[in-house]
């Protein structure tokens, strides 16, 4: 069973992969390694040593930091938002991050109007 720290890191990997639209096979190449390698590091079957975690965070350019954003500490918890529909880790949510990708591809006058129509939606409910 993958150790928790090293579960959240691999999610963290993924997410930022997806958010650049970047394959598994486009990443392994980045940091001279197979794509199975990444496939394991992605669910944490396979602990990430720190200087391949430097190299990952290159490649994907990030803070070796962000890998450990949001990580919960043991009886403290974690800060989520207050709508309780918002899973805490929204980024592991695919579709929450094509759409994010989507939407900061739009020019800020769309990025605006597409705000006001899911605002005007989600008040139907």
């Amino acid at each position: 069973m993958a150790h928790v720290v090293d579960a959240h890191v691999g999610r963290r990997i993924r997410q930022r992969r997806w958010m650049l639209g970047m394959t598994q096979q486009e990443l392994a190449e980045k940091v001279d390694i197979k794509f199975q390698q990444i496939q394991k590091y992605e669910t944490g079957a396979n602990r990430v040593s720190a200087s391949r975690l430097w190299l990952i965070a290159q490649a994907l350019d990030v803070a070796v930091s962000f890998f450990f954003d949001g990580l919960e500490v043991p009886g403290e918890g974690q800060i989520t938002d207050v709508n309780e529909r918002i899973p805490a880790d929204l980024l592991s949510d695919r579709e929450a991050v094509d759409l994010l990708r989507h939407f900061y591809a739009m020019s800020e006058s769309r990025r605006r109007r597409f705000l006001d129509l899911a605002r005007a939606l989600s008040e139907v409910e």
